[in-house]
């Protein structure tokens, strides 16, 4: 380097590269662990999501199947499942931000 920095620890570099790899792949495992629910009409539909975003559960109350209200019935388990999706997304973000905010990486030298 002819600027006067030293050159970059690439083997730090590199270690914390895998130390990161391997905290999020345990994250990824908590996530598939941890669940999260939303519901609509008053709870009338519920839809539970892993932090995965995977759809684990749907709950209907009998009380809200009407073969003439069938279009409502839609309505409320989307609302439900969309619900349950950006609570996971928000759930894998948290989760996300504590490892980043963990992260201490210096790249001078690098770029």
């Amino acid at each position: 380097m002819t600027d006067g920095q030293s050159p970059p620890d690439l083997q730090s570099l590199f270690d914390t590269a895998q130390h990161v790899q391997q905290q999020l792949s345990k994250i990824q495992e908590e996530l598939a662990g941890k669940t999260v629910e939303g519901s609509s009409g008053g709870g009338l539909v519920r839809a539970v999501a892993n932090g995965r975003q995977q759809l684990v559960s749907l709950r209907i109350d009998p009380e809200v199947v009407d073969r003439e209200e069938v279009g409502m019935l839609e309505d409320l388990v989307l609302a439900a499942v969309n619900q349950a999706m950006a609570k996971a997304t928000e759930l894998a973000q948290q989760e996300m931000a504590r490892l980043t905010g963990q992260m201490n990486i210096k790249l001078h030298g690098l770029f």
